[in-house]
């Protein structure tokens, strides 16, 4: 599979795009993010597991669906 399908959502088409978080609200299962451009969003973590700072997620419609790289 190449890169290029597995960002995209079979269902709708819409790419998922890489997100680091940058800080977690474990009590609703949720952490705040930033994408490459700098901008933030709200993201549902509860399909990843739990996420720590410097964790990469590829985030689709508001909800992380793998994590991609983790702190070092």
């Amino acid at each position: 599979m190449s890169d290029v399908e597995r960002h995209h959502c079979i269902t709708c088409s819409d790419e998922g795009c890489e997100m680091t978080v940058l800080a977690v609200d474990t009590e609703r299962v949720l952490a705040l993010c930033e994408e490459a451009d700098g901008s933030h969003s709200t993201v549902e973590t509860a399909l990843v597991g739990e996420v720590q700072p410097g964790d990469v997620l590829l985030v689709h419609a508001g909800t992380a669906l793998a994590r991609t790289g983790t702190p070092a």
